[in-house]
């Protein structure tokens, strides 16, 4: 028997572009039959990363795939096929590679591997929408003498940042700060640079304030305006906005914000022509503000959502969706006198008259720091098996 350890250091979180690195021990477990006749044989292991598609059938029509591309080998338990058994297409992988051949463990022993790869930046983010979906794992194949493989597949995150891979490092590295006394390998080093670049540009594109006023109106009038200072967005920032009613000359009796998330498949994929978009709401607010003059709302971004992109099947957008419920009536009517001697005491209406009107705002949403996002995964950073 042998335990597969594998253990993503940073977290299970990465920007497209960034080294995933992880540690992968193999161990031959001391016990007390333990015998010098128990040590174990390995004969190769090897990983590779891929981005598993799937798409619902009922909305999305795929092309047929090319029966010619089919590996004849995928069959051959003994070949290292990394999406063996799993649903869906593998659209993106990177090359295998070997991390060991003929490995021998004693009892109690153990031998670690550690596997770099950089994340390609042309493929799409992890994402989990109600039509398709684009999952990322790294599989690790090993195999014992005249035994089947046995994958341990440790799945990951992908943020994807645009305009990232377009950046140039600079050449001169002289003109870098750096430490004399610690040695770092260049790809980690490129790869701490890209982390920085990325929070920086981040940072500017979200940090950018300017008032922005919308008039709240219907086809009687002015309900009120609403104010918000950015329309760019983080994943883990809360959305801020303001309504001020008291210039209205139509009163509001109640209004809602949902912070949603609008799924659209590319028109040539649709199962069928005019299809709905599918909308997932991350979070709501909901007032009743009658005599109120002014309100307001924080809706947060989840760390655990997707920030907005587009592919060539699918495109997923953030907005803001307003409703609003007025009057039919004017102000000074909505409510009447509960007792004739008490002229403070002031009961509703029981019916009222409303119009009732939607409004949406579009949002854009980046992604954040991969390390602040991996507090929140889903997945675990530690991954084993046993053979």
């Amino acid at each position: 028997m042998i335990e597969v350890l594998a253990k993503l250091g940073r977290g299970p979180v990465f920007l497209a572009g960034e080294v995933l690195e992880c540690v992968i021990t193999f161990t031959n477990p001391l016990s007390a039959s333990s015998t010098s006749a128990s040590s174990e044989m390995l004969a190769w292991a090897s990983a590779q990363i891929h981005c598993q598609f799937h798409a619902s059938e009922n909305r999305v029509a795929l092309p047929p795939s090319d029966g010619s591309k089919h590996d004849v080998q995928a069959e051959n338990e003994t070949v290292f096929v990394p999406n063996r058994g799993e649903r869906g297409q593998c659209i993106l992988s990177t090359p295998p590679k070997i991390l060991f051949c003929d490995l021998r463990l004693d009892p109690g022993e153990s031998k670690s591997y550690s596997y770099c790869e950089t994340l390609p930046v042309d493929g799409p983010p992890s994402f989990r929408g109600q039509s398709v979906k684009y999952v990322y794992k790294l599989t690790i194949g090993c195999q014992r003498v005249n035994s089947p493989i046995k994958l341990l597949r440790v799945p990951f995150r992908v943020l994807v940042l645009h305009g990232l891979k377009d950046y140039q490092f600079p050449q001169d590295e002289a003109v870098a700060p750096s430490n004399p006394f610690l040695e770092e390998e260049e790809g980690l080093k490129k790869d701490s640079r890209l982390a920085d670049v990325a929070t920086e540009l981040l940072m500017v594109a979200t940090s950018r304030r300017s008032l922005h006023l919308y008039n709240i109106s219907n086809t009687r009038g002015k309900v009120g305006t609403f104010c918000i200072f950015k329309t760019v967005y983080k994943i883990g920032e809360d959305v801020i906005g303001t309504f001020n009613f008291s210039e209205g000359d139509i009163p509001c009796l109640q209004f809602s914000v949902s912070l949603q998330t609008e799924e659209t498949i590319q028109e040539e994929f649709q199962r069928r022509r005019g299809q709905p978009v599918s909308f997932t709401v991350h979070a709501r607010h909901q007032e009743s503000c009658l005599h109120t003059a002014q309100s307001s709302f924080s809706l947060p971004i989840p760390l655990s959502s997707t920030p907005g992109f587009t592919t060539n099947i699918v495109s997923l957008k953030w907005r803001l969706h307003f409703e609003f419920v007025t009057s039919g009536e004017s102000a000074g009517t909505c409510l009447v006198r509960g007792s004739q001697s008490e002229a403070v005491t002031w009961t509703g209406v029981e019916q009222m008259e409303v119009d009732t009107f939607s409004w949406d705002l579009p949002i854009k949403v980046l992604p954040t720091n991969p390390i602040l996002a991996s507090y929140v995964s889903q997945f675990s950073s530690t991954n084993s098996i046993t053979i």
